[in-house]
């Protein structure tokens, strides 16, 4: 399947941070082909790792486990999958609170999320943060905002301070399609090109904001061009193709790397639960026929066929599969469960950074 060039002109520009045909002239890659085995299991393996912890989320979360806001990946899980596959370990990671299953692509400990989502003192963020607000400096992934494209402008800003410290590495920053029409998305764009910066810019796009359908939040529902507002690249992709994401940012990082300028990338997607536990399904706002039919296109289904239609995967190696994602699943319930509340003092632990030293 391959992926959508970008809704403009496809003639190549040369100017400087004018929006290009994003490799449309180039010959067509088999995605598939550019993947060992090893790899496709390994993709395979993390979407479905995303999957069997978000369900176990929302049993939590019935139980009165996991309190408060608690927003699930389920059906968005080959963005996570391929654009994490494809940054490197020194790069950054910024997303808003739809965070889980992007934190688990990352290589955050799936104990150490579940604790967070418990509010356990072993939590990445000491049980204080919650669903919404999932850090871990170790990856690099810092959050997990709960505002809506308020994140976005601090996104710009590591972008800076990577070009400051003359690094090349990238800075991913993941929002909803809902966030584009949010004023700081339009400054921290604005900055981006205008400065330089490496940050790719990550619309996932699954149609609604909150129960808001983008027919009735955006007047122009084509989110990509206002790429082109910005003389910044950019590209929309099918969200439910790890191939055609992992293509995408290919050509995006490369470009952060070695001509320091930000991309906005459009992935197409659906969330096959509600926005959050409390509207656990589908709501009043869309039909169950329309759900049905996405979920056609479960992304974890399709990458199923195209291993095994390959050969390289049996039912019995997906069920072992399936089986291991369960396991630690579970083994990370079991953790959170045990893990203490946070101490009555921690109140007041990590309100300011100390830079005296």
């Amino acid at each position: 399947m391959s992926t959508e060039a970008k809704r403009a002109p496809a003639q190549k520009q040369k100017e400087k941070g004018a929006p290009s045909n994003n490799g449309a002239d180039a010959a067509p890659a088999n995605k598939l082909a550019e993947t060992t085995p090893a790899i496709r299991l390994e993709l395979l393996h993390s979407m479905l790792l995303q999957r069997r912890f978000e369900e176990r989320c929302a049993e939590a979360y019935a139980l009165g486990k996991i309190g408060g806001f608690c927003h699930l990946y389920i059906g968005q899980e080959a963005i996570s999958t391929g654009v994490m596959s494809m940054i490197r370990p020194d790069d950054y990671v910024i997303t808003a609170y739809r965070d889980h299953g992007q934190a688990l692509a990352r290589g955050v400990s799936p104990r150490a999320v579940m604790a967070e989502l418990f509010g356990r003192a072993d939590g990445c963020s000491g049980g204080k943060g919650g669903s919404m607000h999932i850090f871990d400096a170790k990856t690099n992934f810092f959050g997990g905002h709960g505002i809506v494209g308020g994140h976005v402008p601090i996104a710009a800003g590591v972008g800076f301070a990577i070009k400051y410290r003359r690094g090349n590495q990238v800075c991913v920053c993941f929002f909803g399609e809902a966030a584009v029409n949010i004023g700081a998305f339009h400054e921290a764009l604005n900055m981006a090109s205008l400065w330089d910066l490496p940050v790719i810019f990550i619309i996932e796009n699954n149609r609604y904001g909150m129960g808001t359908a983008i027919s009735r939040s955006t007047a122009n529902e084509d989110v990509l061009v206002r790429a082109q507002g910005y003389r910044m690249e950019g590209e929309s992709v099918d969200g439910q193709d790890v191939f055609a994401v992992r293509d995408c940012m290919a050509r995006a990082t490369e470009r952060a790397r070695k001509e320091k300028r930000p991309t906005l990338i459009e992935m197409r997607t659906y969330r096959f639960m509600g926005h959050s536990m409390s509207d656990a399904v589908s709501g009043t706002y869309r039909t169950k026929d329309e759900l049905e039919e996405n979920m056609k296109r479960d992304p974890i289904l399709l990458l199923h066929n195209r291993i095994f239609e390959g050969g390289e995967l049996t039912e019995g190696d997906m069920h072992k599969l399936d089986d291991e994602a369960k396991a630690i699943a579970q083994d990370a319930w079991d953790f959170a469960d045990a893990s203490p509340e946070p101490a009555l003092e921690k109140l007041y632990t990590d309100v300011y950074a100390d830079t005296s030293s």
